[in-house]
């Protein structure tokens, strides 16, 4: 129990995720409340937490499934942000939990009514404030990061303990200010201005609650206006909401909020936006990829509140969508807040994970009646007839630069009028199994940067011309055709622009033998994935073993790869400057002898390894050591044969391996 900023959820994200903890509860559920879930709402997400999607049960059916899953099983349930405005819920939930096999649960709140409410009386917590010296320690972890946490100017030094101790021990305070500080210049008097400045916004406050705000608010005056515009899009997302970080990304480019300098590209500069707001503490990471990438994020309910109240004032958005330039809409998305509004600039599919917009044609119709739209992100979502016809009028969006219509349904083909949209940007298809062919007017998008169409199952191939989209950054889900009725491997020579390769490789036939060089000469690729998922024929194994990628690579990542040996060029050698790899699934047994550089005597720069699903690989953990030097971190699962490998959170050299035994899920 305590009030908002003060740490009580990041204390209880330390119990779930404490390995001790992790081996004693058989079952672990993580349910984030807040102030508008309903029951049904809570029973779906343990159930889903449990792998359960329950759709269409009632309320008595989706407890009893509940009972069923956690019978005779030691589990821990977080119950997290509980407010009092209704606790109907509770009683029905946590009476028909199961008894008697040492089953937890762990409820916060801001408000001591619902300790007692929820009978915890004797087993309540209050975090304290943090003392002086940890705050201290806290703001020189954020405002000096690139520094380790270290601040080596006195004169900062004092400056910096004066804004500290008017944070008055609050967490959320110190880290939103350290944040701040990080960004700035570390000179004594933009420290003093900030100083004076954060005096004045905490002058008259009477509460805790109106110093964290006023910090908050101080941190969103002190950006920069395009990391306004950024930071302003959170507002349209529901409490609690995990965020991916690339729809953030691909919506502040279409919506022109990115600055493009120094040379950086646009998805480049995109990120660099995203961390600015990370860097201030203002946006909260949640997951990460094995090579440190961010996936997903989540704000703080506090700075919920005060971007929520900024966007409505600015008329970017607003809870009831009218008279806003922004839209966010989800599962439980009112049709009433779709008009025909010539203000609206952007669309954003704002839907939980798990969870799917259930959308009818008439209303989707009416997102192509708002002509200066800049961003439609549809992701997620069910439609009650083909999008083809629902979207039809698209053609009169002549402003779009940001089309999602990942993971809908049922996506067959893209609309006939498509072709009009020459401004378009980015399109991304991904996660849509039915999509069967991609229009060859795509080829005409001429300011394309991102074309994402990951694991669209039933597309045969992309139409030819692809090479000629030279502004690409980012091509995701290619897959080559297998005659000249399509585009060759060939045509990606041309995109000298490219970073992010996504490779879709199923038969030999797919890569002509004069294609072998055809990624050699990309100077900015940093990432290629090859996906061999549901290949044929051992003459794919011999092609991809005769590819030859840029030497500059930077992250590699081999899914499904039918050989039992690994690809040749794959060595410290050829790709001198890797530092992260990724090899799951597939039939590999051992690596091939210039993987360990004993040929040319060279060791891989590789920091990041990651081996999954790998049932016959067979490796020496020492003989990995001696050729990876600069190993950090190593996550190994279901691979049984790496008996070697270290297990558990054994430390070396200052990082972390681990080993999933197979034995456990």
């Amino acid at each position: 129990v305590g009030m908002g900023g003060l740490g009580k959820t990041t204390i209880a994200q330390e119990v779930f995720n404490d390995k001790e903890i992790e081996h004693r509860f058989e079952r672990r559920i993580w349910v984030s409340v807040s102030q508008t879930f309903t029951e049904e709402q809570i029973m779906r997400s343990i159930l889903r937490n449990l792998g359960d999607a329950s759709v269409g049960d009632d309320l008595g059916t989706l407890l009893r499934k509940i009972q069923q899953y956690l019978l005779g099983k030691r589990y821990l349930i977080v119950m997290d942000d509980v407010w009092d405005k209704n606790l109907s819920w509770w009683d029905k939930i946590y009476q028909g939990l199961p008894r008697g096999q040492g089953g937890s649960v762990i409820v916060t709140t801001r408000s001591e009514s619902v300790a007692l409410k929820v009978q915890a009386r004797d087993k309540t917590h209050r975090p304290q404030l943090l003392s002086s010296d940890n705050s201290w320690l806290l703001f020189c972890k954020v405002a000096f990061a690139a520094n380790n946490g270290t601040c080596e100017r006195p004169e900062l030094e004092d400056v910096g303990k004066e804004i500290v101790t008017k944070c008055k021990g609050l967490p959320l305070t110190i880290k939103a200010v350290g944040g701040l500080l990080l960004c700035k210049d570390h000179v004594y008097h933009e420290w003093r201005r900030i100083a004076e400045h954060f005096q004045d916004e905490l002058r008259g406050n009477s509460s805790e609650t109106d110093n964290v705000m006023s910090s908050l608010q101080l941190s969103y005056d002190e950006l920069p206006s395009h990391l306004k515009a950024c930071f302003l899009t959170l507002s349209l997302y529901p409490e609690d909401c995990v965020i991916p970080k690339q729809q953030l990304v691909h919506g502040w480019i279409g919506e022109g909020f990115v600055m493009w300098r120094n040379g950086r590209s646009a998805t480049e500069s995109g990120e660099d936006c995203f961390s600015g707001l990370t860097n201030r503490c203002l946006v909260e990471v949640v997951d990460k990829t094995y090579s440190g990438t961010i996936i997903t994020c989540k704000i703080h309910d506090m700075v919920r509140d005060l971007v929520i109240e900024i966007a409505k004032n600015d008329s970017f958005s607003n809870q009831e969508g009218l008279n806003c330039r922004h839209l966010g809409i989800s599962g439980n998305f009112n049709e009433k807040q779709i008009k025909v509004n010539h203000k609206m600039r952007g669309v954003v599919s704002t839907t939980k994970t798990g969870e799917v917009n259930k959308l009818n044609s008439d209303l989707a119709k009416k997102f192509t009646d708002c002509k200066y739209l800049r961003v439609l992100d549809i992701s997620k979502s069910i439609f009650d007839a083909p999008l083809s016809e629902i979207l039809d009028e698209i053609a009169s969006l002549q402003h779009l630069a940001c089309l999602s219509l990942s993971n809908t349904h049922p996506l067959i083909q893209f609309p006939r009028s498509m072709e009009d949209l020459r401004n378009l940007q980015i399109l991304d298809a991904s996660y849509c199994q039915n999509l069967k062919q991609l229009q060859p007017c795509i080829v005409i998008f001429k300011k394309l940067l991102v074309l994402d169409m990951t694991n669209c199952g039933s597309l045969e191939c992309f139409p030819k011309g692809i090479g000629s989209l030279v502004n690409l950054e980012v091509l995701l889900g290619f897959k080559p055709a297998r005659s000249n009725n399509g585009c060759k491997l060939s045509e990606v020579r041309n995109l000298t622009n490219l970073r992010k390769l996504g490779l879709s490789l199923t038969h030999g036939d797919q890569i002509e033998d004069e294609e072998l060089d055809s990624l050699i000469n990309l100077s900015k690729l940093m990432f290629i994935s090859i996906n061999c998922y549901d290949s044929y024929g051992d003459d794919l194994i011999t092609k991809i073993d005769a590819l030859t990628p840029p030497h500059q690579l930077h992250e590699l990542s081999l899914q499904f790869y039918p050989g039992k040996s690994s690809p040749s060029w794959l060595s410290p050698h050829k790709l001198p400057m890797l530092r992260y790899m990724s090899i799951c699934s597939g039939n590999l047994v051992k690596m091939h002898e210039r993987f360990w550089g004993i040929e040319n005597n060279t060791h891989w720069r590789i920091e990041g390894l990651m081996l999954s699903s790998l049932s016959d690989l067979d490796m020496d953990w020492e003989v990995l050591q001696r050729s990876m030097p600069y190993l950090r971190s190593v996550n190994a699962n279901w691979c049984p044969e790496l008996e070697s490998f270290p297990i558990e959170d054994v430390g070396f050299r200052g990082g972390v391996w681990t080993k999933t035994p197979t034995h456990r899920t």
